[in-house]
């Protein structure tokens, strides 16, 4: 709950506990004859890193211009095209697949029959 919901007594009640503390503490501290810390306050981590709105800009303009060198590069008409001939492509002949297919099936059975 924030502070700004609490209400008046709400807030005198965390007073006088704060108040409590803080005296408990000085009766610690005479009984150990030396000062006790304090509760340190509660503190956002500083923020590490970062990059300056320039240093973006920089980074974003050399990415621009890498990519304007590959697209212009994809582009560019190649002086002599190299003709290559499409490969044939492979064909199983319907013997290999019956005999893949048998041995599939076997290898199935065989462990369905394990399970059993």
């Amino acid at each position: 709950m924030s502070m700004t919901n609490l209400s008046a007594q709400q807030l005198r009640q965390a007073a006088n506990l704060k108040e409590q503390i803080a005296g408990l503490e000085k009766q610690l501290a005479a009984i150990f004859g030396a000062e006790t810390k304090a509760a340190p306050a509660t503190t956002k981590p500083a923020k590490k890193g970062g990059m300056s709105a320039a240093g973006r800009a920089r980074i974003a303009a050399a990415a621009k211009l890498r990519w304007a060198k590959v697209r212009a590069a994809k582009t560019k008409p190649t002086a002599v095209k190299n003709v290559v001939k499409a490969k044939k492509k492979f064909t199983m002949s319907a013997a290999a697949k019956a005999k893949i297919s048998a041995t599939a099936k076997a290898r199935w059975a065989k462990i369905k029959g394990a399970k059993k």
